[in-house]
């Protein structure tokens, strides 16, 4: 899921170098976390307009979970 998210956020940016994906451990409910991490100046394209982009990703990555059985979250810093 992280490799996925990283090629997604690099495709997006200007400055791919500076996309860091991180997850937090599970929690009680069995949710990860990913954090998607991008430049400052970047951060408007990977939102989008009204966060339309972010909408995409997190829907893509909720349809990759569901394939292997787990429960998802993107926040994007």
């Amino acid at each position: 899921m992280e490799k996925l998210l990283t090629t997604i956020a690099q495709g997006l940016v200007e400055n791919p170098d500076a996309v860091n994906v991180t997850a937090d451990a599970p929690d009680e409910e069995g949710t990860i976390v990913y954090h998607i991490h991008v430049a400052e100046n970047d951060m408007g394209r990977i939102i989008g307009k009204q966060g339309r982009i972010a909408k995409a990703i997190r829907t893509i990555a909720r349809s990759a979970a569901v394939r292997t059985e787990q429960k998802v979250m993107v926040e994007i810093d």
